[in-house]
């Protein structure tokens, strides 16, 4: 068994764990022992450990996201971006759709760099996580991003990936506030075998914690010897993929390897030694035997629906008609083309591979493959290959060193430095086509495919050695480690790279510390103010406008991605996708419910808090988990609703989303038995003068409206637990821009 799960508390004294029973009254000083406490605390303003008020040391946002982080801070009252600020234009640089909305929203990132004196990376430069590795990421540092993969522990470095309100937050230089989190010990021991690359010991990881949330928003810290004998493109590899295990971030203990890296990046001077202290004590135990790390994949429709390649053949009958009755409960799809069809006498054939993005497009991933197809070819049938560097400095690396010139030569494409096959804007395959990608996520129609038009195609995540593997049999699906030694190289340690930031100084625009108020933001046509917010009123009357049954709701069926994107700094108009692909009837029931409400408001007294808000809500049991996106919360807000009701919410960045966007976080542990469909209310009396107190449980009323029936009212208990007396002024403000603008 090459992982083992342990969820009690633990010291580690001399590379070894010893349960806390034999040391009971050491738990506060060995919580201050490990890396991820001096960090926190060296980031700290609140002088209370257990409840942090975190200022970070530089943000970064994309190009779907930093337009709505800006407006949102300016119509707040921000003259500056008072720490370093990097926008990059990784996400959208290649969507068609929208004609010049992405070119306009790129115009505006770069006006609003120079006038509020920010770095801004234009199209094909760099993917944003790869970008911020080579230049921000140091050992002690915290960085905040608008993107969830924001992950660097890797360097040291904690990173955390939130909703844009949290980026705006800082940019009005106050805090990001949290509950002191748990500590998780991930101890690796031994090394890889060769073809066993970064994206198998992720995906082992994340499918031996996601689905038991044993780790979830707790900080891991990685450490033990092993982890000397990993790269620091392997240990970023992994690193960033801990996203989907639910967990607030990571950090890495670090070496020689992370100083002479740095010294690559010519960051030299920004190393420190990072290591727990001796005692130690950590919230729970991760251990994880490299040694025994075999080739994975993740079968759709989530990172960690994850096997190893040989459990998958050999079960591949089985495992394949669970992905056809996933399709059909969580698509709608009941006749889909079946992956049951792509076995073949020879064996699975897939019909694309991709090499990608802030996980697969790093310089080692890249030149393994390349060796692996070296001299060799992927075929001319339907089988397809791309591959997309991290970033222009390793672009040019592997140029330099001819390994894209042996992935050209072997059938692969190589494209730019570009997010488009994580999210929908990029390859995305034939209907019923069966991708293999090193990409960060394979959640339903997140690889751009339309169920609502009776469109769907799967996505497997593996290595990127795996992928290379397979390419060589041209779309036979094979693990590398099946590969003849001859074909393997180890992934050394010390395996490094020439880099070079000409590109980067040729294109950057670096005004980080100066800004210059008289250059105007530059608006294309699509970018529009967000709408108008009220206080919360005294009582409210709910409707449901979607009932959401699945174990776990993505923000990308929230608010799908891909091609919509285009529309995201645009609220009004972005707001007509939401849940679009889930539940195609949800904005014109929310819309119809928000005409009540404004005729209500027209007809309001002068006293509006006296009076009974009209608005909508969304029950789904888990919502939230994925993207860190804050439209999956700001699109349901623009059409009216208030409410979420949840029996849990899968991460921390989408519950802040709703509470920041002035809705309501509700938790009803046995929602699912309460039968909710769309057309029935709930009535909230009193519910403004809860949150002004810091009563956390409210007496609501279920109405039904059965049809030729007469209206049924069932009492029920809503909760909101953990709300703080920020989060419940800033809803009761109305959302978090009224609250900064008081």
């Amino acid at each position: 068994m090459s992982i083992s799960v342990t969820n009690k508390g633990f010291y580690y004294k001399q590379g070894q764990f010893f349960p806390v029973q034999t040391d009971p009254m050491g738990v506060d000083a060995g919580r201050q022992k490990t890396m991820a406490y001096s960090i926190l605390a060296a980031h700290n303003h609140s002088g209370n450990m257990e409840r942090l008020q975190i200022k970070f040391d530089a943000m970064a946002s994309h190009d779907i996201t930093y337009v709505g982080i800006i407006q949102t801070a300016r119509a707040s009252g921000m003259e500056r971006f008072p720490i370093p600020y990097v926008l990059t234009n990784c996400h959208n640089s290649l969507c068609a759709v929208g004609g010049t909305i992405n070119e306009d929203d790129h115009l505006f990132g770069l006006s609003a760099a120079r006038k509020y004196g920010g770095e801004f990376v234009p199209a094909h430069q760099a993917v944003i996580h790869s970008y911020m590795r080579e230049r921000y990421a140091a050992p002690g540092k915290m960085i905040l991003g608008s993107d969830s993969h924001t992950r660097y522990g890797a360097y040291g470095c904690m990173a955390i990936g939130e909703g844009g309100p949290e980026l705006a937050r800082q940019l009005l230089e106050k805090t990001y506030d949290i509950a002191y989190p748990p500590i998780i010990a991930v101890h690796l021991t031994g090394r890889p075998r060769p073809g066993v690359g970064p994206q198998d010991v992720a995906l082992a990881l994340v499918g031996a914690t996601f689905k038991t949330g044993a780790v979830k928003n707790a900080v891991l810290e990685f450490i033990g010897p092993g982890v000397r004998n990993l790269a620091m493109d392997y240990r970023s590899g992994i690193d960033v993929m801990t996203t989907e295990t639910a967990c607030l971030s990571s950090v890495w203990q670090t070496d020689e390897v992370t100083r002479a890296h740095l010294g690559v990046l010519g960051r030299g001077d920004s190393f420190q030694a990072m290591a727990p202290a001796e005692g130690a004590y950590y919230d729970g135990l991760v251990e994880i035997d490299l040694d025994k790390v075999s080739s994975m994949i993740a079968l759709p429709f989530h990172p960690s629906n994850a096997f190893t390649i040989k459990e998958f053949k050999a079960n591949i009958q089985d495992l394949l008609h669970q992905v056809d009755v996933d399709t059909a409960e969580q698509l709608g799809l009941k006749n889909a083309p079946s992956p049951l069809k792509k076995i073949t006498i020879d064996g699975f054939k897939v019909d694309q591979g991709v090499i990608a993005g802030c996980s697969g497009g790093t310089y080692q991933n890249l030149k393994r493959a390349a060796e692996i197809l070296k001299g060799r070819a992927t075929g001319s049938g339907p089988f397809s290959l791309s591959c997309y560097p991290g970033s222009m400095p390793i672009l040019q690396e592997l140029t330099r060193k001819g390994y894209i010139t042996d992935l050209m030569c072997a059938g692969a494409s190589i494209r730019s430095c570009f997010c488009g096959p994580c999210f929908g804007a990029g390859d995305v395959p034939g209907n019923g086509g069966f991708s293999i990608r090193h990409s960060t996520r394979n959640f339903p129609n997140r690889e751009g495919s339309k169920p609502a038009d009776g469109q769907v195609s799967y996505v497997a995540l593996m290595d990127a050695r795996s992928i290379a593997a397979t390419a060589l049999n041209g779309g036979l699906l094979t693990a590398a480690d099946e590969l003849p030694p001859e074909l393997l190289t180890p992934d050394y340690p010390n395996e490094r790279w020439a880099y070079s930031d000409k590109s980067y100084k040729s294109r950057v625009y670096y005004g980080v510390g100066r800004p210059a108020p008289q250059v105007p933001l530059v608006f294309g046509p699509n970018i529009a103010d967000w709408p108008e917010q009220i206080p919360l009123p005294e009582n409210l009357l709910l409707t449901c406008c979607a009932a959401i049954y699945d174990p776990v709701t993505t923000t990308d069926e929230l608010i799908p991605s891909g091609e919509t994107s285009s529309y995201r700094s645009n609220p009004l108009k972005l707001a007509q996708f939401a849940l679009s692909r889930k539940d195609p009837l949800y904005v014109p029931r929310a819309l119809k419910v928000q005409e009540e409400e404004l005729k209500r408001r027209a007809e309001t007294p002068t006293n509006e808090f006296q009076n009974t808000g009209i608005g909508s809500f969304i029950m789904a049991l888990k919502p939230g988990d994925g993207s860190a996106r804050e439209q999956a919360a700001s699109c349901q807000r623009v059409l009216g609703g208030c409410a979420n009701v949840a029996a849990e919410y899968a991460t921390k960045r989408y519950r802040s989303n709703v509470v920041n966007w002035g809705m309501l976080p509700f938790i009803a542990e046995d929602v699912k038995n309460w039968g909710l469909k769309p057309g029935d209310s709930l009535y909230i009396p009193g519910i403004r003068t809860l949150l002004k107190g810091d009563g956390e449980v409210i007496q609501a009323y279920l109405i039904r409206h059965p049809e030729g029936q007469e209206q049924t009212q069932t009492p029920v208990k809503l909760k909101l637990p953990g709300l703080t007396r920020e989060e419940r002024d800033i809803i009761l403000a109305g959302c978090l821009i009224n609250y900064y603008a008081k």
